[in-house]
Order: structure tokens, then sequence, then C-alpha cells
């Protein structure tokens, strides 16, 4: 069930043509196309998350509100989806299964939401389970406010951390000199919750006057990736910057990640924001992108389908339109690899169960990468 806005025209282009930018020459390209590209899904318009059932059918959420089953080569409309808030940049947004899915059932989902107070809408947590093809036993687990009718700045993915706490981000609204600096307030941040809502005892800012509790790290942007580090166990994390200064973060229980009080990027009119990139108490990126690439979704390939790539992370972009491979040693990135270019922006992307990684690309559908 969706609820759609109807906004001005000059609103969608500046959504559309804020992050424009000259692309970034420092990344290579590769020297040898060692995958093709196979259609799983087409004809979706903004695949924004994908989950894999223990079956090895998918669940696939479009930004207009539907969430789509895909079973052995034909797709479904789930029934039942929480009414969502489409505008700009929001709308129904991740999907994510229990780490105990098989015994629960429970799935999640982030969605733009205009329950609450005040006009507009502000991200929402649900878990629900699936039944016949429609989704039951919906919980509300959380909804940030206040509601805001600006487009902008929704966040929002889901991760499970190997203890079954639950990491949701939530952006900071297009209100970046009050949200994301005020623990008393949402946005702009990463939560940590249990899988039923419930509010860790440990989380930092518990027992705090006037905090948001679910908060586990604040001083964020617009963060549109998350995932767990196959090793570590940390939860990493992905933001867009304004003009320049998107971020790759290890998310720290409390700390702060700055902004807009330090940044690398600038307006998008080129003017400064600060002159700050640095300050104590202000957690650094492990790595930034100016250019802005607009990143979207992040994995890290463990599979041995793909021998070269174990241990890298894969980052979608959207505003330059391709698949981002990037190496690490020791927590820093040292080389970079275009994929997919061209192929349309990259809204997500997904290791499955079956060990291939699987590509959200708007306005063409899910694509897998088959090694050759």
């Amino acid at each position: 069930m969706k609820k759609s806005i109807v906004f001005p025209y000059f609103f969608v282009v500046l959504l559309s043509t804020s992050c424009a930018q000259t692309p970034d020459k420092s990344i290579n390209l590769p020297e040898t196309l060692d995958f093709t590209v196979e259609s799983v899904v087409s004809s979706l318009q903004n695949p924004w998350g994908m989950a894999f059932l223990p079956d090895g059918s998918m669940l696939i959420t479009e930004k207009t509100g539907e969430l789509i089953h895909y079973s052995f080569g034909k797709t479904s409309k789930i029934s039942n989806v929480p009414e969502v808030y489409v505008r700009g940049q929001g709308g129904l947004m991740d999907i994510e299964l229990h780490p105990n899915y098989r015994e629960n059932g429970w799935l999640y989902l982030t969605y733009a939401s205009s329950e609450g107070n005040g006009k507009g809408g502000n991200t929402a947590i649900m878990r629900a389970k699936l039944s016949n093809n429609r989704l039951t036993q919906k919980q509300l687990l959380y909804k940030a406010e206040p509601n805001s009718t600006r487009g902008q700045h929704f966040g929002s993915r889901l991760e499970f951390d190997n203890e079954g706490h639950l990491y949701f981000s939530v952006g900071e609204r297009g209100n970046r000199d009050v949200n994301p600096q005020d623990i008393t307030r949402d946005g702009g941040k990463i939560y940590r919750i249990h899988d039923d809502g419930r509010i860790p005892n440990d989380n930092p800012f518990v027992g705090k006057s006037g905090a948001k509790t679910a908060i586990f790290s604040y001083g964020h942007r617009n963060p549109q990736g998350l995932t767990k580090h196959p090793e570590t166990g940390k939860i990493w994390e992905h933001e867009h910057g304004p003009r320049g200064g998107d971020e790759i973060n290890i998310i720290q229980k409390g700390k702060n990640y700055g902004w807009p009080v330090i940044t690398y990027g600038i307006n998008y009119s080129g003017t400064k924001i600060t002159d700050e990139t640095s300050r104590p108490g202000m957690e650094q990126p492990l790595y930034q992108w100016t250019p802005s690439i607009a990143p979207s979704g992040m994995t890290f390939v463990t599979s041995a389908k793909y021998p070269k790539w174990k241990g890298n992370l894969l980052v979608g972009s959207l505003s330059f339109q391709y698949l981002e491979r990037l190496e690490l040693k020791n927590d820093k990135v040292t080389y970079r690899e275009k994929l997919l270019d061209g192929m349309g922006r990259v809204r997500n992307v997904r290791q499955g169960p079956d060990g291939y990684i699987y590509v959200g690309i708007e306005g063409k559908g899910i694509v897998r990468l088959v090694p050759k």
C-alpha cells in the first residue's frame, strides 16, 4: 500500500542534479573482466532492498511501496505492506531477515511513514512475518520524529550484529544544523535495538536526560550503507556527503562522526560548509570520496566464487552509475576498481546464500555477477 505525494518539479530537479560533479579519474578499470552479467529480475524501477529467503527465493522492496517476491523466474506482490509515505528519497526502503529467520520467521523493513505528529513523514522500522504472500503480525519497532515534508535524507539501512542487535540508520532529513549533533533528536544517527524493539541497557545514552536512547552513534548525514565485517563482526557504514566527502566509517558506541561540524565536502553551490575537516572528539572516516560517488548499498565479499575479491568491499554508486570494488588492508583502502560502468544507478548490492553477487540497478532490476 502506498501513499504518493505530489510535489513541485523544481524539487525533483534539485534531488536529481545536486550531486552532479566531474567523475573521479583516480579509480581503476579492471584489466580483465572475470564475470558476465546475468539478468535475474527485470523491469524494476528502484530496487532499494533485497533479502534471500531460505528456499532460495528473494524479497525485493520497490521504493514506490511494493514488496515483491521473486521465486524460480516468477514475481508476485506481497500484500498488507505498511502504508508508505513516498516523497523525494523516501519510500519503502531496506529489508532484512532475522538471523534466526528459519526458526522465528521475522523480517524487518524500513520505510518513510507519515504516522505521528506533524505534516510529512520520517523513517520507520517494522517487523512482520510472511504467510501466503501476505505480511502478518506487523509490529512498529521505531518511528523517527518529528515528521518533515522535506524529501531528502531518510537513510536507511538495516543490519544485525553477531549478538543479535539490530542496527538501522536515519538520515538528518535535510536539517543539518539541528539534528545530527543533538542526541535528544532523531536524524543523522545510527541506532541499535533488540530484535523486538527494546532498547539495550548498554546503549551509550541510556539514562542521559532527554536522549533518544536507541541512538548508538551520531553526527551522520545520510547513511545508505550498513554491513557487518565478516571477521571482526563490527558494523561498517557509508553515508552521503554533500558535494564531496562521502564517507566510510566503522561504527563505534557513542561516537560522534562530525557532521556538519567537520566534513571534507562543500555545499552544492560551491561555498564552504566549514573550514574544519577534523576536531578532537570527532571521528575521522576510514575513507572519504571526493568527488562524491553517492554511495548506496554495501557488502563484503566472502564467497569462494570470487577468489580475487575475497575480503573486498563492494559499494554502489548512484551518481556515477557503477559498482565500486575496494581492496582493504588493516582497515585502509588500498585499491579501487570500477565495475558495471554505465549500467545505471546502483542502489544495492548483496552477496546471496548461493555465493553470487546480486546488484540492484535503478530502471533495470537485479543482475547477478557470474564468474567466467
